[in-house]
Protein backbone atom coordinates (compact mmCIF):
# COMPACT_ATOMS: atom_id res chain seq x y z
CA UNK A 1 0.00 0.00 0.00
CA UNK A 2 1.42 3.38 -1.04
CA UNK A 3 2.31 5.66 1.87
CA UNK A 4 0.90 9.17 1.44
CA UNK A 5 2.14 12.24 3.26
CA UNK A 6 0.38 15.59 3.39
CA UNK A 7 2.46 18.76 3.23
CA UNK A 8 1.24 22.18 4.37
CA UNK A 9 3.06 25.42 3.65
CA UNK A 10 2.29 29.00 4.61
CA UNK A 11 5.08 31.22 3.34
CA UNK A 12 6.54 34.64 4.01
CA UNK A 13 4.28 36.21 1.39
CA UNK A 14 1.19 35.02 3.31
CA UNK A 15 -0.76 34.74 0.07
CA UNK A 16 -2.48 31.51 1.13
CA UNK A 17 -2.03 28.03 2.54
CA UNK A 18 -0.86 25.36 0.10
CA UNK A 19 -1.73 21.72 0.86
CA UNK A 20 -0.54 18.68 -1.10
CA UNK A 21 -0.91 14.93 -0.69
CA UNK A 22 2.15 13.19 -2.08
CA UNK A 23 3.95 9.88 -2.18
CA UNK A 24 7.63 9.35 -2.91
CA UNK A 25 9.86 6.91 -4.85
CA UNK A 26 8.72 8.02 -7.34
CA UNK A 27 7.18 11.37 -6.56
CA UNK A 28 3.44 11.50 -7.18
CA UNK A 29 1.00 14.25 -6.23
CA UNK A 30 -2.37 12.75 -5.36
CA UNK A 31 -4.20 15.98 -4.49
CA UNK A 32 -3.60 19.72 -4.09
CA UNK A 33 -5.50 22.60 -2.53
CA UNK A 34 -4.84 26.28 -1.88
CA UNK A 35 -6.74 28.10 0.86
CA UNK A 36 -7.10 31.87 0.82
CA UNK A 37 -6.58 33.63 4.14
CA UNK A 38 -9.43 35.43 5.80
CA UNK A 39 -8.28 39.07 5.49
CA UNK A 40 -8.46 39.66 9.25
CA UNK A 41 -6.32 36.61 9.98
CA UNK A 42 -3.79 37.57 7.32
CA UNK A 43 -3.56 41.10 8.71
CA UNK A 44 -3.01 39.75 12.21
CA UNK A 45 -0.33 37.31 11.03
CA UNK A 46 1.39 40.16 9.20
CA UNK A 47 1.26 42.34 12.31
CA UNK A 48 2.69 39.57 14.50
CA UNK A 49 5.90 39.44 12.47
CA UNK A 50 6.99 42.71 14.09
CA UNK A 51 7.04 43.74 17.77
CA UNK A 52 3.81 45.30 19.04
CA UNK A 53 1.46 45.40 22.02
CA UNK A 54 -0.29 42.42 23.61
CA UNK A 55 1.58 39.99 21.38
CA UNK A 56 1.14 36.80 23.40
CA UNK A 57 -2.66 36.86 23.58
CA UNK A 58 -2.92 37.93 19.94
CA UNK A 59 -0.49 35.22 18.90
CA UNK A 60 -2.51 32.61 20.81
CA UNK A 61 -5.72 33.52 19.00
CA UNK A 62 -3.98 33.47 15.61
CA UNK A 63 -2.31 30.15 16.47
CA UNK A 64 -5.72 28.56 17.05
CA UNK A 65 -7.42 30.19 14.05
CA UNK A 66 -4.67 29.15 11.64
CA UNK A 67 -4.63 25.58 12.97
CA UNK A 68 -8.39 25.25 12.52
CA UNK A 69 -8.09 26.59 8.97
CA UNK A 70 -5.35 24.08 8.15
CA UNK A 71 -7.12 21.10 9.77
CA UNK A 72 -10.40 21.81 8.02
CA UNK A 73 -8.56 22.38 4.74
CA UNK A 74 -6.87 18.99 5.01
CA UNK A 75 -10.21 17.30 5.63
CA UNK A 76 -11.61 19.07 2.57
CA UNK A 77 -8.66 17.87 0.48
CA UNK A 78 -9.14 14.28 1.64
CA UNK A 79 -12.88 14.33 1.01
CA UNK A 80 -12.78 16.08 -2.36
CA UNK A 81 -10.19 13.65 -3.73
CA UNK A 82 -11.52 10.59 -1.91
CA UNK A 83 -8.15 9.77 -0.40
CA UNK A 84 -7.84 6.63 1.71
CA UNK A 85 -7.06 7.85 5.25
CA UNK A 86 -5.40 4.53 6.06
CA UNK A 87 -2.69 5.39 3.50
CA UNK A 88 -1.91 8.78 5.05
CA UNK A 89 1.03 8.32 7.41
CA UNK A 90 1.50 11.90 8.60
CA UNK A 91 0.98 15.57 7.92
CA UNK A 92 4.02 17.84 7.63
CA UNK A 93 2.88 21.32 8.68
CA UNK A 94 5.41 24.11 8.50
CA UNK A 95 3.18 26.67 10.20
CA UNK A 96 3.38 30.42 9.74
CA UNK A 97 6.67 31.99 10.71
CA UNK A 98 6.04 35.08 12.79
CA UNK A 99 9.59 35.54 14.08
CA UNK A 100 12.92 34.18 12.86
CA UNK A 101 16.03 35.23 14.76
CA UNK A 102 18.86 32.81 13.97
CA UNK A 103 21.33 35.22 15.55
CA UNK A 104 19.60 34.39 18.85
CA UNK A 105 19.04 30.70 18.04
CA UNK A 106 15.31 31.37 17.96
CA UNK A 107 12.45 30.85 15.52
CA UNK A 108 8.68 30.67 15.94
CA UNK A 109 6.04 29.13 13.68
CA UNK A 110 2.38 29.05 14.71
CA UNK A 111 -0.61 26.90 13.70
CA UNK A 112 -1.08 24.50 16.62
CA UNK A 113 -0.39 20.91 15.48
CA UNK A 114 -2.50 19.53 18.36
CA UNK A 115 -5.59 21.16 16.87
CA UNK A 116 -4.71 19.93 13.37
CA UNK A 117 -4.41 16.37 14.69
CA UNK A 118 -7.66 16.67 16.62
CA UNK A 119 -9.53 17.84 13.50
CA UNK A 120 -7.99 15.37 11.05
CA UNK A 121 -7.19 12.41 13.32
CA UNK A 122 -3.82 12.16 11.53
CA UNK A 123 -0.39 12.55 13.19
CA UNK A 124 1.23 15.92 12.53
CA UNK A 125 4.96 16.52 12.22
CA UNK A 126 5.77 20.19 12.91
CA UNK A 127 8.42 22.48 14.41
CA UNK A 128 10.96 21.53 11.74
CA UNK A 129 13.40 24.40 12.21
CA UNK A 130 14.37 24.39 15.89
CA UNK A 131 16.25 21.07 15.92
CA UNK A 132 18.61 22.42 13.29
CA UNK A 133 18.99 25.66 15.24
CA UNK A 134 19.74 23.73 18.43
CA UNK A 135 22.64 22.19 16.53
CA UNK A 136 23.99 25.63 15.67
CA UNK A 137 22.21 26.07 12.34
CA UNK A 138 20.11 28.83 10.84
CA UNK A 139 17.02 26.60 10.73
CA UNK A 140 16.60 27.75 7.12
CA UNK A 141 16.38 27.24 4.29
CA UNK A 142 15.22 23.63 4.70
CA UNK A 143 13.99 22.90 1.18
CA UNK A 144 17.48 22.38 -0.41
CA UNK A 145 17.60 18.82 0.98
CA UNK A 146 14.37 18.08 -0.90
CA UNK A 147 15.65 19.88 -4.00
CA UNK A 148 18.78 17.72 -3.92
CA UNK A 149 16.79 14.50 -3.56
CA UNK A 150 14.46 15.39 -6.39
CA UNK A 151 16.34 17.57 -8.84
CA UNK A 152 20.12 17.04 -8.72
CA UNK A 153 21.54 15.85 -12.07
CA UNK A 154 24.61 13.71 -12.77
CA UNK A 155 26.00 15.86 -15.59
CA UNK A 156 24.23 19.25 -15.52
CA UNK A 157 24.72 21.97 -12.91
CA UNK A 158 21.38 23.14 -11.54
CA UNK A 159 20.08 25.91 -9.33
CA UNK A 160 16.62 25.68 -7.79
CA UNK A 161 15.43 29.21 -7.13
CA UNK A 162 12.50 29.69 -4.79
CA UNK A 163 10.84 33.08 -5.24
CA UNK A 164 8.52 33.40 -2.29
CA UNK A 165 8.46 36.37 0.05
CA UNK A 166 12.18 35.75 0.42
CA UNK A 167 14.33 34.36 -2.39
CA UNK A 168 16.52 31.36 -1.71
CA UNK A 169 18.76 29.21 -3.88
CA UNK A 170 19.69 25.54 -3.80
CA UNK A 171 23.00 25.11 -5.62
CA UNK A 172 23.24 21.59 -7.05
CA UNK A 173 26.61 20.89 -8.72
CA UNK A 174 26.44 18.07 -11.25
CA UNK A 175 27.08 14.65 -9.72
CA UNK A 176 28.44 16.08 -6.47
CA UNK A 177 25.94 15.61 -3.63
CA UNK A 178 28.59 16.50 -1.06
CA UNK A 179 28.94 19.98 -2.60
CA UNK A 180 25.28 20.99 -2.44
CA UNK A 181 24.72 24.35 -0.77
CA UNK A 182 21.99 26.94 -0.45
CA UNK A 183 20.91 30.08 1.36
CA UNK A 184 18.50 33.00 1.34
CA UNK A 185 19.58 35.69 -1.11
CA UNK A 186 17.27 38.46 0.13
CA UNK A 187 13.78 39.82 -0.52
CA UNK A 188 11.70 38.64 -3.47
CA UNK A 189 7.92 39.18 -3.32
CA UNK A 190 7.86 40.49 0.24
CA UNK A 191 8.69 44.10 -0.67
CA UNK A 192 7.32 44.16 -4.22
CA UNK A 193 3.91 42.89 -3.10
CA UNK A 194 3.65 45.39 -0.25
CA UNK A 195 4.71 48.33 -2.42
CA UNK A 196 2.36 47.28 -5.21
CA UNK A 197 -0.59 46.94 -2.84
CA UNK A 198 0.02 50.38 -1.36
CA UNK A 199 0.02 52.19 -4.71
CA UNK A 200 -2.22 50.07 -6.95
CA UNK A 201 -4.51 48.28 -4.51
CA UNK A 202 -3.53 44.95 -6.09
CA UNK A 203 -2.06 42.17 -3.91
CA UNK A 204 0.88 41.68 -6.28
CA UNK A 205 2.37 43.01 -9.51
CA UNK A 206 0.95 40.59 -12.06
CA UNK A 207 3.67 39.46 -14.49
CA UNK A 208 5.80 42.35 -13.21
CA UNK A 209 3.88 44.64 -15.58
CA UNK A 210 3.93 47.63 -13.22
CA UNK A 211 7.67 47.28 -12.60
CA UNK A 212 8.16 47.16 -16.38
CA UNK A 213 6.75 50.70 -16.63
CA UNK A 214 9.44 51.97 -14.28
CA UNK A 215 13.18 52.49 -14.40
CA UNK A 216 15.44 51.37 -11.54
CA UNK A 217 16.84 54.22 -9.44
CA UNK A 218 20.56 53.57 -9.13
CA UNK A 219 21.21 55.66 -6.02
CA UNK A 220 18.23 54.11 -4.18
CA UNK A 221 19.32 50.63 -5.24
CA UNK A 222 22.78 51.23 -3.80
CA UNK A 223 21.23 52.35 -0.51
CA UNK A 224 19.03 49.23 -0.32
CA UNK A 225 21.97 46.99 -1.13
CA UNK A 226 23.88 48.44 1.83
CA UNK A 227 21.71 46.32 4.18
CA UNK A 228 24.02 44.15 6.30
CA UNK A 229 22.33 40.95 5.11
CA UNK A 230 23.71 41.24 1.57
CA UNK A 231 27.30 41.40 2.82
CA UNK A 232 26.96 38.30 5.02
CA UNK A 233 28.54 35.06 3.90
CA UNK A 234 26.41 31.89 3.88
CA UNK A 235 24.95 30.13 5.73
CA UNK A 236 22.37 32.87 6.13
CA UNK A 237 18.61 33.31 6.29
CA UNK A 238 16.28 36.25 6.61
CA UNK A 239 12.63 37.30 6.75
CA UNK A 240 10.22 40.10 7.57
CA UNK A 241 12.32 41.04 10.58
CA UNK A 242 14.94 42.42 8.17
CA UNK A 243 12.91 43.34 5.09
CA UNK A 244 9.53 45.01 5.52
CA UNK A 245 7.62 48.08 4.38
CA UNK A 246 8.71 50.15 7.39
CA UNK A 247 12.35 49.44 6.57
CA UNK A 248 11.76 50.36 2.93
CA UNK A 249 10.03 53.61 3.91
CA UNK A 250 12.99 54.53 6.12
CA UNK A 251 15.44 53.87 3.29
CA UNK A 252 13.43 55.97 0.86
CA UNK A 253 13.16 58.81 3.38
CA UNK A 254 16.95 58.77 3.94
CA UNK A 255 17.48 58.71 0.19
CA UNK A 256 15.19 61.70 -0.29
CA UNK A 257 17.06 63.56 2.43
CA UNK A 258 20.40 62.91 0.75
CA UNK A 259 20.81 65.94 -1.51
CA UNK A 260 23.65 64.32 -3.47
CA UNK A 261 21.67 61.21 -4.41
CA UNK A 262 18.06 62.30 -4.58
CA UNK A 263 16.54 63.19 -7.95
CA UNK A 264 12.93 64.31 -7.70
CA UNK A 265 12.25 63.30 -11.29
CA UNK A 266 13.08 59.67 -10.46
CA UNK A 267 10.84 59.53 -7.40
CA UNK A 268 7.79 57.66 -8.73
CA UNK A 269 6.15 54.52 -7.30
CA UNK A 270 6.76 52.49 -10.48
CA UNK A 271 10.45 53.41 -10.45
CA UNK A 272 10.71 52.19 -6.86
CA UNK A 273 8.99 48.95 -7.92
CA UNK A 274 11.51 48.52 -10.74
CA UNK A 275 14.28 49.13 -8.20
CA UNK A 276 12.93 46.43 -5.90
CA UNK A 277 12.79 43.97 -8.78
CA UNK A 278 16.41 44.75 -9.66
CA UNK A 279 17.41 44.37 -5.99
CA UNK A 280 16.04 40.81 -6.13
CA UNK A 281 17.63 39.77 -9.42
CA UNK A 282 21.02 41.28 -8.61
CA UNK A 283 21.28 39.30 -5.38
CA UNK A 284 20.27 36.08 -7.17
CA UNK A 285 22.83 36.65 -9.92
CA UNK A 286 25.56 37.20 -7.32
CA UNK A 287 24.61 33.98 -5.54
CA UNK A 288 24.73 31.92 -8.74
CA UNK A 289 27.98 33.40 -10.03
CA UNK A 290 29.74 32.94 -6.69
CA UNK A 291 28.80 29.24 -6.69
CA UNK A 292 31.67 28.30 -8.98
CA UNK A 293 29.34 26.53 -11.41
CA UNK A 294 30.17 28.05 -14.79
CA UNK A 295 26.88 27.39 -16.57
CA UNK A 296 23.78 25.30 -16.15
CA UNK A 297 20.04 25.40 -15.56
CA UNK A 298 18.01 27.57 -13.20
CA UNK A 299 14.58 26.23 -12.26
CA UNK A 300 12.22 28.63 -10.55
CA UNK A 301 9.44 27.84 -8.06
CA UNK A 302 7.24 29.88 -5.73
CA UNK A 303 4.88 32.70 -6.62
CA UNK A 304 7.64 34.69 -8.31
CA UNK A 305 7.89 31.98 -10.97
CA UNK A 306 4.85 33.66 -12.55
CA UNK A 307 6.49 37.11 -12.67
CA UNK A 308 7.56 37.14 -16.32
CA UNK A 309 9.34 40.50 -16.02
CA UNK A 310 11.47 39.19 -13.15
CA UNK A 311 12.38 36.01 -15.04
CA UNK A 312 13.22 37.97 -18.19
CA UNK A 313 15.50 40.28 -16.24
CA UNK A 314 17.13 37.28 -14.59
CA UNK A 315 17.75 35.65 -17.98
CA UNK A 316 19.37 38.88 -19.15
CA UNK A 317 21.61 39.04 -16.07
CA UNK A 318 22.72 35.42 -16.47
CA UNK A 319 23.23 35.60 -20.24
CA UNK A 320 27.02 35.99 -19.98
CA UNK A 321 27.44 32.40 -18.77
CA UNK A 322 24.50 31.10 -20.77
CA UNK A 323 22.41 29.93 -17.84
CA UNK A 324 18.89 28.94 -18.83
CA UNK A 325 15.96 30.03 -16.65
CA UNK A 326 12.75 28.01 -16.60
CA UNK A 327 10.03 26.69 -14.32
CA UNK A 328 10.22 23.61 -12.11
CA UNK A 329 7.18 22.49 -14.12
CA UNK A 330 9.74 21.49 -16.75
CA UNK A 331 11.08 19.02 -14.16
CA UNK A 332 7.62 17.65 -13.45
CA UNK A 333 6.57 19.69 -10.39
CA UNK A 334 4.54 22.89 -10.63
CA UNK A 335 6.17 25.95 -8.99
CA UNK A 336 3.06 26.35 -6.83
CA UNK A 337 3.50 23.01 -5.07
CA UNK A 338 7.25 22.66 -4.54
CA UNK A 339 7.43 23.97 -0.98
CA UNK A 340 4.34 22.17 0.32
CA UNK A 341 5.66 18.95 -1.25
CA UNK A 342 8.98 19.57 0.50
CA UNK A 343 7.24 19.53 3.88
CA UNK A 344 5.40 16.33 2.97
CA UNK A 345 8.87 14.93 2.19
CA UNK A 346 10.25 16.21 5.51
CA UNK A 347 7.36 14.51 7.32
CA UNK A 348 8.28 11.28 5.52
CA UNK A 349 11.93 11.71 6.56
CA UNK A 350 10.86 12.16 10.19
CA UNK A 351 8.62 9.09 10.17
CA UNK A 352 11.41 7.01 8.63
CA UNK A 353 13.96 8.35 11.14
CA UNK A 354 16.04 10.07 8.46
CA UNK A 355 17.73 13.47 8.56
CA UNK A 356 16.02 16.43 6.94
CA UNK A 357 18.66 19.17 6.99
CA UNK A 358 21.82 19.86 5.01
CA UNK A 359 24.54 21.15 7.37
CA UNK A 360 26.34 22.85 4.47
CA UNK A 361 23.19 24.91 3.90
CA UNK A 362 22.07 25.76 7.42
CA UNK A 363 25.41 25.68 9.23
CA UNK A 364 24.28 23.04 11.72
CA UNK A 365 26.90 20.84 13.40
CA UNK A 366 25.59 17.77 11.56
CA UNK A 367 22.63 15.97 10.06
CA UNK A 368 19.54 15.96 12.25
CA UNK A 369 16.06 14.43 12.20
CA UNK A 370 13.82 17.49 12.03
CA UNK A 371 10.49 18.02 13.72
CA UNK A 372 8.34 16.70 16.51
CA UNK A 373 5.15 14.68 16.22
CA UNK A 374 1.67 15.15 17.61
CA UNK A 375 0.21 11.65 17.76
CA UNK A 376 -3.42 10.67 17.31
Amino acid sequence: MTAIYIGVMTGTSMDGVDIVAASFDPLQLHATLTLAFDPDLRNELMALTLPDDNEIDRMGKADVALAKMIGEGINTLIEQHQLDRSQIKAIGSHGQTIRHRPEHGFTLQIGDPNIITEITQIPVVSDFRRRDMAAGGQGAPLVPAFHQALFQHESIHRVILNLGGIANVSLLPAGAPEQVSGFDTGPANILMDAWCHRYTGQPYDENGNWAAYGQPIRSLLERLQAHDFFAKEPPKSTGREDFNLDWLDDQIMDWRNDELAYDELEDTPENVQATLLKLTTRAIKKAIYRSGMETGEVYVCGGGAYNSQLLEQLRWRLRKHQWTVQSTADLGLSPTWVEATAFAWLAMRFVEHLSGNLPAVTGADGYRILGSITAV
